[in-house]
């Protein structure tokens, strides 16, 4: 059913989800990828950076990430990398509240109509 409500649930979740991975520690754009296809892709679809991009700027706007520039040796350019700020922090620590009494509520519907179709 990857249909339009699919989509949503997973466009909500992402940004949560890159809270979680950046609290973690500090990391750069091409590792959060990774890391989201590789522990997330075969729920979540798998991310591209068009998907993941916007989401950070939008979220560096909010003031919930920092960034820090390094040059990178591989190119010999400068790398973005990521970090919550105290603001970030505790946007995560109030989304995720939020995501546990969720999806308890949500549980509480499904447990609801399972009994009833039996």
């Amino acid at each position: 059913m990857e249909d339009r409500y699919v989509r949503q649930f997973k466009k909500g979740a992402l940004e949560m989800i890159l809270l979680c991975l950046i609290a973690q520690g500090e990391t750069y754009g091409y590792e959060l990828l990774t890391r989201l296809n590789l522990q997330g892709g075969s729920v979540l679809g798998y991310a591209r950076e068009g998907t993941i991009y916007p989401i950070l700027y939008r979220l560096q706007e909010q003031g919930l990430l920092q960034i820090r520039l390094a040059p990178s040796p591989a190119n010999g350019g400068m790398k973005k990398y990521y970090s919550l700020t105290e603001q970030g922090r505790e946007a995560l620590g109030e989304l995720t509240d939020f995501w546990e009494k969720y999806v308890r509520c949500v549980d509480g519907f499904l447990g609801q109509a399972k009994e009833e179709t039996v």
